[in-house]
Parts: C-alpha cells; structure tokens; sequence
C-alpha cells in the first residue's frame, strides 16, 4: 500500500477514534515509523489494541497534559491517560527544549501508556545534535531472577549519539531474548518463535508463541539482564510516581484500567565537556570499525546502521499491509 494512503488511513481512524487532529498525526507517524524501519511488532499490528483501548475508556482520547516545570533543565508530565505516542512526543521535545537552555534536559513522564519505538524519539534529540537517553517500564513478562513469575516487563533501553555522519547511533534494546511484540505478532500469525527465549507456564522451553505469551520471557544475560530490568522499572516506574513492579496492565489483554506506565527522556549537549566531540565519536566508531573481522564479517555495524538502511529502502517503496492487517484496517474504518 502507498505510503501516503495508509498515513491518511491510520490518521482518519485514530480522528474517528476520538484524537484531535495533532494528536492523530503523531500517532499515525509513529506507527507509519515502525514499519518503514521494519519493527513490524510496533506498528500495524498494534493498531487495533490501541483502538481497542480507546473504545473501552483506558486511553483518554482528549487528555488534559500538564507540564509541570522543576527547574530549568527538568519537568515533569502527567499524560492524562492520553496514548503513548503524544506523551512520548511532547516529552521528547520538553527534553530538547530544555537542554538547550541549560545543557541538560530531563522530563520524567506518568500515566501514559505504550509509546511504540523508543528510538523513534531519540532519533528526534539525536537530531539537534544531542546525546539521549530513554527509558520506560512495561508489562510483566520476565521473571526476575530466581523467580518463577513474570514481573519485569521487557523494559526497553535506548541510548542515542550524534555520529559525525548522516547515520545516528541508536541502541534501542530491550531485556528480553525477543521483543515481546515479536511474540504477539508470531501468535497472531501461527508462527514458531526460537526454542531459547521462553518457557511456557510450566517452566518448560517453548517454540510456541502462544504459550510463551501464558508463559516467562527469559532475558538476555541470566541474572544481568533480569538487574538491568529492574533498573529500568526504578527509573521509569518508581522515581516516576508510575505503576512498577508488575503493576503496569497488559495492553492487549487487560482493560480493567490505564496502564500508567512511566518514561524518562534524558538530553544532553555534546559539548559538555569537551569541544571537539564530532570528531572524537568518529575517531571512535572509525577505531573500532577498522578491527580486524571474523570470517564472513564484511563490516562491524554500530546500532542504528542496519535500521537506517532499512527506513531510507521501505521508504520508497509500498508497505505491505497482511491479510490480518487490512481486515483490522476495514473494520476499524467503519
């Protein structure tokens, strides 16, 4: 489907949803975003669920967003129970805004619900040349360590630099083996997922999606990515005033209430510290590209490499819209 038609597509039916005109815009963006950098588990396949969420009164299509400033460099933002992407957006740009008054800018945000691709927002800072960090909470998934019960969403980490090229550096990870996206959109799809990842409800590995959504995410580094997990729920949950420690609701499967989800947006200067960091970050990614390759390496890749490819080859070309997907995009337009 052409690009502009499913943009047009996506922001009619948030409007008939509820948003206003801006806040659909940002939306359909946001989603639009995640499948031209090939997220699929973040994009289509999420729309229905945030529609969903609306009609059912657990996202405010018409939230009432307070910005509370703390000083210069850090505000704070209660959402209102609006969706994800317009908090995310607004906080994306007061961190911006902010930093370039002081140097550093950080806004904590509450009640807010799924916001899709943390690096799409870093993205956003990375380009007026700032340095960014992103954090947010989300529902449980992962067992902490020496659990047997999830609690720990999949609690994504996002860092972002300036490159000294045209191509950003962005690590956007979550703690997971597999994004849990990934495990929906599987399900949803009949399709296998690979047997390391997660265990079913009995403890068991599973290659079926559907009983590792009823099961434990297993996550990266043992006991390391279970501690970056929780790390992650304190800053983004705790020091927020957000749900945590297994309190966030599951977006697709609980509609008892708001998720209340927290995010962090941190923002900073370049030039802190030192005056000559373009050319410091490139000596630095030239060092380590240069590294001597392991067989069948043709080139070491800096996060954000392969997504930037991606996004500048899907953009000028059709998306493809699945079956499944377009039955949602008929029954959501009516």
């Amino acid at each position: 489907m052409k690009l502009l038609k499913l943009n047009k597509i996506i922001k009619k039916i948030f409007i008939n949803h509820g948003l206003s005109n801006n806040h659909a815009t940002i939306s359909s963006n946001a989603i639009i975003n995640a499948e031209l950098v090939g997220a699929h588990s973040h994009g289509l396949s999420r729309l229905k669920m945030y529609c969903e969420r609306i009609t059912k009164k657990v996202i405010n299509p018409k939230p009432k967003i307070k910005i509370k400033k703390i000083s210069q460099s850090i505000s704070f933002i209660d959402a209102n129970n609006s969706i994800g992407f317009v908090a995310a957006d607004i906080a994306i740009k007061k961190a911006i805004e902010n930093s370039k008054k002081t140097g550093i800018g950080m806004v904590a945000v509450k009640n807010s619900g799924h916001y899709g691709l943390s690096g799409y927002y870093a993205e956003q800072a990375v380009k007026k040349n700032l340095v960014t960090m992103i954090y947010t909470n989300a529902p449980p998934a992962v067992a902490p360590h020496g659990a047997i019960k999830s609690l720990f969403g999949t609690n994504p980490i996002c860092f972002g630099t300036p490159t000294g090229s045209k191509i950003p550096f962005i690590l956007d990870t979550s703690i997971s083996m597999i994004n849990r996206g990934k495990i929906r959109l599987a399900a949803r799809n009949n399709k296998k997922i690979p047997k390391d990842v997660a265990l079913d409800k009995f403890g068991k590995p599973t290659a079926d999606a559907k009983k590792a959504l009823k099961g434990v995410q297993l996550p990266i580094g043992s006991f390391r990515g279970s501690g970056l997990a929780w790390m992650v729920d304190i800053l983004s949950g705790v020091l927020t005033g957000s749900n945590h420690a297994g309190k966030v609701k599951d977006p697709f499967d609980d509609f008892s209430g708001p998720q209340n989800i927290g995010h962090l947006f941190i923002a900073f200067k370049t030039n802190l510290f030192v005056n000559n960091y373009n050319s410091r970050i490139k000596n630095n990614i030239r060092t380590i590209k240069r590294l001597p390759k392991v067989k069948g390496v043709k080139n070491i890749m800096y996060p954000g490499e392969n997504k930037f490819k991606r996004f500048k080859m899907n953009s000028k070309k059709d998306i493809r819209v699945s079956e499944i997907i377009k039955k949602d995009l008929e029954m959501l337009k009516n």
